[in-house]
């Protein structure tokens, strides 16, 4: 092909185009510096509901929504489903109100439906180790709810599947189709080609807020967290890790649960970095911001070491999350090379597994209809159109919700402000630090996904926006499906 033939091959190219989506850059310039991408046409897939994003929130909500009869969609980056469950943390918290450290205060799970089966999946293939109580430290949480990463990937993805959901994992939400406050369509990339996902409803899971981004919602980026990866050890002994911890008169954490299908084995344990007392081991752990907490459900084996890093910009800046990859896997290594070093029954010690890229707490924040506060958090309070019920503060003992009860997590602080059909979930929400630290946890965002995506169904079926759905038609739904709600 000569360059006239080339020219006009691009040019036929670009002629027609179904669907027009504004590019960052919109003219060429005569310096050479931009490139002016021409427009094509997009092939179009319909659904009732999209959810953006298939991790800890993302596939509660699109169970949830397939559940209701809603054609879903979820599209998802990775080749899995799980996000920050399977990636970035210790531990999932928390399915209940924080009962021991309250005496007199009786034991209830706050959080059931979706997220509890997936519990209950993962129990029956050794992948959990059921809700074991916190034996010390248990200001902080009451029980300990470890999973086993990669059949969390496995089980969640089936379930899925068995919903309905139609999975587009290695898809990456690109773009999206606005026509004034109504999102009709998001954009996905794939090695398929780039394609229109049409929906009467839109969920946004994605951690970082892409989908609320790309449709015009308002937004900041607050920065107000480090980043992280973290590490599975292999060849260790949690028992000996216990001891050193014990020996050394450090008060840690401790919880005893299923362990390789054995019960009552150590299955949490570990200490804040400010209470080591051993001065080299402490200095260098804090040079690498690494966490001495940990949680397992297989003998011999460590799930989450943690290390962090404070980045001087947002994460969703990609020029400073390249160097910062790095970095993280620099002080992992090096995490691995002091479990060796210091801790008994850790000198053959191994990196068995890592996150495939950092993990956030915060992105963008994106403006809800209602900002939850520092106050409505810790003085316990409810509301008239609540989704979900929690009762775990990732500040404690510092900070608790008052006399180990709960608060409501309202159905208007999901709403994107500005748009009438899309919904906000997990990290993304609740502008307060001290707020945020409880409502960005996993089970948490687990339960507000089911909120969002049984909303979302609801609205589709019956084309409507998020704020013309009525509440108590939302609550039967929510309650039907095994939600625990306040009376």
């Amino acid at each position: 092909m000569n360059r006239r033939e080339f020219s006009k091959s691009v040019l036929a190219a670009g002629m027609g185009a179904g669907v027009m989506i504004d590019s960052p850059v919109q003219a060429a310039s005569v310096s050479g510096e931009y490139y002016e991408e021409p427009a094509k046409r997009l092939a179009v897939r319909k659904f009732d509901v999209i959810v953006a994003g298939g991790g800890t929130g993302g596939v509660v909500a699109a169970i949830a929504a397939a559940r209701q009869g809603a054609r879903t969609a979820l599209i998802e980056v990775k080749g899995y489903p799980g996000g920050t469950v399977t990636e970035g943390g210790t531990a999932l918290h928390s399915f209940y109100n924080l009962w021991k450290a309250f005496p007199g205060v009786p034991k209830r799970q706050v959080v059931k439906g979706i997220p509890q089966e997936i519990i209950d999946r993962l129990l029956k293939v050794g992948g959990c180790t059921g809700h074991a109580e916190m034996l010390e430290h248990y200001n902080y949480d009451s029980v300990c709810t470890a999973i086993d990463t990669e059949l969390y990937k496995l089980v969640t993805f089936e379930m899925l599947v068995e919903a309905g959901v139609q999975v587009f994992v290695n898809t990456r939400v690109a773009g999206a189709i606005v026509d004034g406050r109504r999102v009709r369509g998001a954009l996905g990339e794939s090695r398929s080609g780039r394609e229109a996902f049409y929906a009467q409803s839109f969920v946004d899971c994605t951690a970082d807020g892409d989908l609320c981004a790309y449709a015009g919602a308002k937004y900041s980026e607050p920065n107000d967290y480090p980043v992280c990866n973290s590490v599975g050890i292999g060849n260790v002994d949690i028992e000996k890790y216990y001891e050193f911890f014990r020996s050394n008169e450090l008060r840690g954490q401790l919880a005893r649960g299923l362990r390789s299908g054995q019960p009552n084995l150590i299955v949490r344990a570990g200490a804040d970095t400010s209470q080591i007392n051993v001065p080299e081991l402490a200095e260098a752990a804090r040079a690498i911001g690494m966490s001495f907490i940990t949680t397992t459900v297989h003998d011999n084996y460590f799930m989450f070491i943690k290390c962090n890093l404070k980045l001087p910009v947002s994460p969703t800046d990609r020029d400073a999350v390249a160097k910062a990859e790095l970095e993280l896997r620099r002080r992992m290594a090096r995490a691995v090379e002091l479990f060796r070093r210091y801790i008994p029954g850790c000198e053959k010690a191994f990196m068995a597994r890592t996150s495939p890229n950092l993990c956030i707490r915060r992105g963008r924040l994106i403006e809800c209809d209602y900002d939850i506060t520092h106050e409505d958090v810790i003085e316990a309070r409810h509301f008239d159109d609540e989704i979900m019920v929690y009762g775990f503060h990732d500040s404690a003992p510092r900070l608790q919700i008052a006399n180990g009860g709960t608060y409501g997590i309202p159905y208007r602080a999901l709403c994107v402000k500005g748009l009438e059909n899309l919904y906000a979930c997990g990290m993304m929400i609740t502008s307060n630090h001290d707020a945020h630290m409880s409502t960005r946890n996993t089970v948490c965002c687990m339960g507000q996904g089911q909120g969002a995506g049984t909303a979302a169904a609801l609205c589709a079926a019956k084309n409507l926006g998020t704020r013309d759905l009525r509440y108590p038609l939302l609550r039967d739904a929510l309650l039907k499906a095994g939600v625990y709600l306040e009376a």
